[in-house]
């Protein structure tokens, strides 16, 4: 069986780096800053359909400035180094102890999950991740159909953990079945929409759940 993650707001603690280097960028290029809340409403897409949901009508020329604005921003952000949530690499390593298989599948630039997987000294961690920028963003299903494909799994045999009804509906569209986590970027009555097997409030209740349990 494979377990797949979200990266941020799932493992990686990152959402307010987010939030915070979307509305630099905007004040570097001249764009008005949409509120916090709205950023936070994105997290999890790709960059290009973050942004058109963001400011939508601008040119490409306006897009890709801001799309580079904010990569320097983020990177600036987190220059002290990436963070987890409490308890990731013990249910990383738990899971893979017990036999798992483990993915990233993420609406970060295959850049950016390269860089900070080697920051945190994880680039062994999974046997397969998909980027945003190499296949479809989600909710589209491209990436689990692409992570079961490579590693030879179906779709019974994969579950999916994230924080945003992104992930989620994208699990769904996979025909795969999902664990919500409650500390994200999306309220646990929106994750609930999408029929997940469970909600879970901290990682380590991962470990507890029938599917995943030793």
């Amino acid at each position: 069986m494979i377990v797949i993650f979200d990266w941020d707001g799932t493992l990686c603690d990152s959402l307010d780096d987010i939030v915070d280097a979307m509305l630099a960028a905007a004040g570097e290029v001249g764009l008005e800053a949409p509120p916090a809340m709205a950023v936070r409403e994105i997290i999890g897409l790709g960059l290009p359909q973050a942004l058109e949901r963001l400011f939508p009508g601008h040119s490409e020329m306006q897009q890709q400035a801001m799309s580079d604005a904010y990569a320097r921003h983020f990177l600036a952000q987190t220059e002290a180094g990436p963070r987890l949530y409490a308890g990731a690499m013990e249910v990383l390593d738990s899971l893979a102890h017990r036999g798992f298989e483990l993915a990233v599948a993420t609406g970060k630039s295959r850049r950016g999950l390269d860089r900070v997987l080697s920051a945190l000294g994880m680039q062994g961690s999974f046997h397969i991740t998909r980027c945003a920028d190499e296949t479809h963003s989600k909710p589209d299903p491209l990436m689990i159909h692409q992570i079961l494909e490579q590693r030879g799994w179906r779709p019974e045999e994969a579950i999916v953990v994230g924080d945003s009804e992104y992930d989620l509906e994208m699990a769904s569209n996979a025909e795969v079945a999902s664990v919500g986590v409650s500390y994200g970027v999306h309220s646990v009555a929106r994750l609930r929409r999408h029929a997940p097997v469970a909600v879970i409030d901290a990682l380590p209740a991962l470990l507890e759940l029938p599917r995943l349990s030793a």
